[in-house]
C-alpha cells in the first residue's frame, strides 16, 4: 500500500513528462517536485527517550521533495522541518532560495498525518521529540532516492522544528532511531527551543551544528541556546551560533508581520528550565515534578516579526555553511 501511494503521488507530480531544462531553469521553480509518503510514529517523549515503542501509534506522513536540477545526477539535499504553526511562508522561502543554488529540499509535513494543523496554542498535542523521529524517517526516504546524494544531506529546522534539527545530532538518539545509513553533513537549527537539558546532550555526531537566532526573540530566547553552545564548545564540538541582535521569532518568514506582533495564545517555555529524568520523563528543573503545559513557567503571547535584511543575512550564512558542509564551489 505504501509503495502504491508513493508511486501515485510521484506520478501526479510528474504529469508534465520528464523534467527538461527550459523555462524556469535556474530560477526558483523546481524542475520536478515529488510528494513522498513515509511512515513514522506518534509517541510520548518518554517512549522516544527510553526507546520503548509499546503503545506508539504508526502514522503516515509526507514531504515535498523539490529536485533542484533536471537530469540524473545526485544532488545535495536539505531536510526542512517546520515549527509549531506548521508549514508556512518561511518553508517556501527556503525551498526556493536553496533550489536556486542547485540544492534540493525535502520539506516534512509533521502535522497533517497526525490530524493537526498547528500546535502553537496547545503544545501538548504532540511530544517535542516526535519531530526528531520524523527527521530520521525522512532520511530513510532520501537514502533510497536516486537523485539524492546521501553524503550531502543536511537538516534545517525552525522553532520547534529547529529544536528537532538541533537534537537530532545527539549520538544516543542517532544510534537508537536512525536506520537510514545517512549521517547528516550539517545541522542547521533556526531560532530553536533549547530549554530541555537531555541526558548526554554534549555527545553529538561529527557533523557541524550552526545555529541562527534572534537577539530580540521572546518566544525561544537565544540565551538558552547560548548556554548549550558553550557546553558543547567546552567538549570540543563543532558548533557555532549567530545571533542577530534585533531579530524577532520567525524573522525569516517573508509573509510575517513587518513589526513585532503578539502571537495571541501561543505558548512559550521561555521562563522554564526543563531536564530529562532517569525514567525518560521531562521534568521541571525548579519543581522536580513532571513538566506539563499547565506549569506556572509556561506563558502565552510572545512576539513574532519578519525582517527582510535578516532574512538575507540568514540566507547568506546558510549558503556559506552548506557550501562548506557539501564541498560546493
Amino acid at each position: 500500500m505504501i509503495g502504491r501511494l508513493c508511486l501515485g503521488l510521484t506520478l501526479l507530480a510528474g504529469l508534465g513528462g520528464p523534467a527538461q531544462a527550459g523555462p524556469g531553469a535556474g530560477t526558483d521553480y523546481a524542475p520536478r517536485v515529488e510528494m513522498r509518503a513515509f511512515e513514522s510514529l506518534t509517541l510520548s517523549d518518554a517512549q522516544f527517550l527510553t526507546g520503548r515503542q509499546e503503545g506508539a501509534k504508526p502514522v503516515m506522513l509526507a514531504g515535498a521533495l523539490r529536485i533542484a536540477r533536471a537530469g540524473s545526477e545526485r544532488l545535495p539535499t536539505v531536510i526542512l522541518v517546520h515549527g509549531s504553526g506548521g508549514i508556512s511562508g518561511n518553508i517556501e522561502f527556503w525551498q526556493r532560495a536553496l533550489g536556486q543554488e542547485g540544492i534540493s529540499t525535502f520539506a516534512i509535513d509533521a502535522f497533517s498525518g497526525r490530524g493537526l494543523t498547528s500546535v502553537s496554542t496547545n503544545q501538548a498535542l504532540v511530544g517535542r521529540t516526535n519531530l526528531i523521529l520524523d527527521i530520521y524517517r525522512a532520511l530513510e526516504v532520501l537514502a533510497r532516492h536516486p537523485r539524492v546524494d546521501p553524503e550531502r544531506v543536511a537538516v534545517m529546522g525552525f522553532s520547534r522544528g529547529g529544536q528537532a534539527a538541533l537534537y537530532a545530532s545527539l549520538t544516543r538518539f542517532d544510534e537508537a532511531w536512525n536506520r537510514s545509513g545517512i549521517r547528516p553533513a550539517a545541522y542547521l537549527p533556526v531560532y530553536p527551543d533549547c530549554s530541555i537539558a537531555f541526558t548526554g546532550d554534549t555527545d553529538v555526531v561529527p557533523g557541524p551544528i550552526r545555529i541562527l537566532a534572534g537577539g530580540a526573540d521572546d518566544y525561544n530566547p537565544a540565551a538558552f541556546c547560548s548556554a548549550y553552545v558553550d557546553r558543547l564548545k567546552a567538549t570540543g564540538r563543532d558548533v557555532a551560533m549567530t545571533i542577530y541582535p534585533n531579530g524577532q521569532h520567525v524573522f525569516d518568514n517573508p509573509i510575517g508581520p513587518a513589526t513585532p506582533t503578539v502571537a495571541a495564545g501561543a505558548q512559550t517555555v521561555r521562563n522554564c528550565a526543563l531536564r530529562e529524568a532517569a525514567d525518560g520523563q521531562i521534568v521541571n528543573a525548579r519543581t522536580g515534578s513532571a513538566f506539563t503545559y499547565a506549569d506556572a513557567c509556561v506563558e502565552a503571547g510572545p512576539h513574532i516579526g519578519s525582517d527582510a535584511t535578516l532574512r538575507d543575512a540568514a540566507l547568506a550564512a546558510t549558503l556559506a555553511n552548506l557550501k562548506a558542509a557539501f564541498a560546493l564551489r
